[in-house]
């Protein structure tokens, strides 16, 4: 069996979704700099924060929004040829617009030229762009210029209702009032990260509970105790010594916790969010922790390193002592433990939390700790301890397949990111029913690796193990036809990825636009949920093809709520342009998009999509606001939160 040498067990993966508040990742600087024969080069210079991209030139009508530029005054001069680059865009065939897009990912500057005369010349307008990450994307955003030559004319401006307020002009002022402050206060009232912690320690405890049966550290539990209680005078010492014992595994693992945030920080831990590099590497990290579960190899730290600290641990005495032989056990249970703890490091970073790592660790720490102390107070259960056996190498064969699963959900993550299209929604499933399929074969005897005993029976253990693992395969087929498997549903790519779907269950608006549909709402007393969302926002789509084909998300949007769509990429002009002061300065609302993106900036403190908001008849939150999740259970609580509250 060849062994390989691993010099890291800090295996991480660092994704957390942030809460949709005002964000500005792309940042510009326009310029103008004049050339020869009269004429000038309008720059514009993009700052594009890391996993952002805006859309280029030449995208086709019907897809997100393209970089363009619209003079609204031009008075002695005039244009020459389009708007170009200074970097070549890149390429890639988008699934949800069907269409080949190009877009920026780095630092560019576009570039107009125009004819002048002179120092005559007077040039009035803006550039407008629309920017998205993996996870949202920002309302079609204008960057506005003005440019005069010395000699320029003065220039009468257009006929425009007077500056004023927007929530003056629609008469509307309750339901346009800034609601920021009571957004932040439901956000407070609700423990998000109690929750999770608790869920990432449990994650963690039954991590370290599957390797204690595993053939690297189940053997060892006897030896050690016996160990302590042999080696000491009283009884009451040796207790001690496996106490202290148990505190040094639960120290050195949480250490290991606590170095994942303190090398990667916490901004790294938010910024990798579902960068499609580090989920490619995730996968092969866990297909390759498989194949050792499997018997392909052993995965194994360099032999000299145990050895030292066994041979220090002898000399040493007392803490020192004691602590060098926990810090022995971590480093020879390596081959087994280090693929859960990798696996663990990957799933509880994805937590939101940057102590998530630590917490996590804390729990498996702890449930490896346990039976070393318990053991020691309370020898004569050594006894009745199940003795080592085949059934370890079942149990590590197992996790194998598991992790083996789990590794497809972040090729999948990755495949979305640049949409190669290679793993779609009954792509995924096929590998998870053939997985499970397999492992419940191989739970039944059917299938043997190289460490498995030879064995005439089955076990009931293993019977039933493999009835459970069955009825799962057979639970996900029909997903392959568009059932939406609510149990995998966190795990599986979005619905809208299905080519071939016979389940039918869209949401459809009742309104777009904000006023007449909570006019609508206060008359037949319902609650109202907000959607801002766009017409080239991706993961827009994503959410109504896999959270709103739930049954339960169904039935509360459409029974028990008025649902407004609000597009913030919405061309249609005004029938009046509308202008606002904001931030100080003077901004020109000329379609709907502009207003419905003003709305939710100025009542919401918001301006990213998906965005989801529930409000009472007075245009007050009931509850924090939602964003991109594609887990429907987060947003059933959701909804069903904020209709209690509007029942109160």
């Amino acid at each position: 069996m060849k062994k390989w040498n691993i010099f890291l067990l800090l295996f991480v993966a660092f994704c957390s979704l942030a809460e949709a508040q005002i964000q500005e990742p792309i940042k510009w600087e326009t310029s103008l700099t004049k050339q020869a024969n009269d004429k000038v080069s309008l720059l514009f210079s993009a700052s594009i924060d890391e996993g952002w991209h805006i859309y280029g030139m030449d995208v086709a009508d019907g897809g997100p929004t393209k970089t363009a530029i619209t003079f609204t005054t031009l008075q002695n001069a005039e244009v020459v040829g389009a708007l170009t680059a200074d970097l070549e865009a890149d390429h890639h065939f988008d699934k949800i617009f069907e269409m080949e897009v190009s877009y920026y990912q780095h630092p560019t500057v576009f570039s107009q030229v125009v004819q002048v005369e002179n120092d005559a010349y007077v040039m009035e307008g803006y550039l407008v762009y629309g920017a998205c990450d993996d996870e949202s994307c920002l309302p079609p955003t204008k960057v506005y210029f003005s440019y005069k030559g010395e000699n320029a004319p003065a220039v009468l401006p257009a006929a425009a209702p007077s500056t004023t307020k927007l929530v003056e002009q629609a008469d509307v002022s309750s339901l346009w009032k800034p609601v920021v402050k009571e957004l932040h206060a439901f956000n407070n009232e609700v423990s998000t990260h109690d929750y999770s912690w608790l869920y990432i320690f449990i994650t963690g405890f039954l991590g370290g509970l599957l390797a204690l049966l595993t053939p690297c550290v189940w053997p060892i539990i006897p030896m050690t105790v016996s160990f302590f209680l042999k080696r000491s005078k009283d009884r009451k010492k040796g207790i001690r010594d496996a106490w202290l014992y148990g505190l040094s595994i639960i120290a050195i693992y949480l250490f290991l916790g606590l170095s994942v945030t303190i090398l990667f920080g916490a901004s790294a831990l938010n910024a990798l969010s579902t960068n499609a590099v580090f989920n490619v590497l995730f996968f092969l990290m866990l297909v390759i922790f498989a194949a050792s579960f499997f018997g392909a190899f052993e995965l194994a730290l360099p032999a000299s390193w145990s050895n030292k600290v066994d041979d220090k641990a002898e000399k040493s005495g007392g803490l020192l002592g004691i602590f060098l032989m926990a810090f022995t056990l971590t480093l020879v249970s390596f081959s087994c433990t280090g693929p859960i703890i990798g696996f663990l490091l990957v799933e509880v970073a994805t937590s939101g939390s940057v102590v998530a790592p630590a917490v996590g660790m804390l729990g498996f720490s702890i449930a490896l700790a346990l039976p070393f102390t318990l053991f020691a107070l309370f020898p004569s259960w050594l006894k009745s301890m199940p003795k080592s056996g085949g059934w370890m190498n079942i149990v590590k064969v197992t996790l194998g397949f598991i992790e083996l699963a789990f590794a497809f959900k972040f090729l999948s993550v990755a495949d979305l990111a640049y949409g190669w299209g290679i793993l779609d929604r009954e792509t995924f499933l096929s590998l998870w029913i053939v997985i499970f399929g397999l492992l419940g074969f191989y739970l039944l005897g059917k299938i043997r690796f190289p460490h498995d005993d030879k064995t005439e029976h089955v076990s009931v253990q293993r019977f039933f193990s493999a009835m459970i693992v069955l009825a799962f395969t057979i639970y996900m087929i029909p997903g392959l036809w568009g059932a939406p498997l609510k149990a995998i549903s966190a795990f599986a790519p979005p619905m809208q990825t299905q080519d071939f779907n016979l389940y039918g269950q869209d949401v459809h608006a009742q309104f777009d636009d904000y006023e007449a549909g909570m006019a609508y709402a206060k008359r037949v007393g319902k609650p109202v949920m907000l959607d801002f969302t766009g017409y080239g926002c991706v993961n827009c789509r994503k959410m109504e093809a896999s959270v709103w084909t739930n049954e339960k998300v169904h039935s509360l949007l459409t029974d028990d709520y008025v649902l407004i769509t609000l597009y913030v990429d919405h061309k249609q002009s005004l029938e009046t342009p509308i202008t606002i002061e904001e931030n100080g300065k003077t901004i020109r609302l000329t379609s709907v998009g502009d207003k419905w993106s003003y709305l939710q900036r100025t009542k919401f403190g918001a301006n990213a999509q998906p965005y989801y908001v529930l409000l009472d008849n007075q245009g007050k939150p009931l509850n924090h606001s939602f964003s991109y999740d594609e887990n429907p259970e987060h947003y059933i609580d959701f909804l069903e939160t904020g209709l209690i509250n509007y029942k109160k």
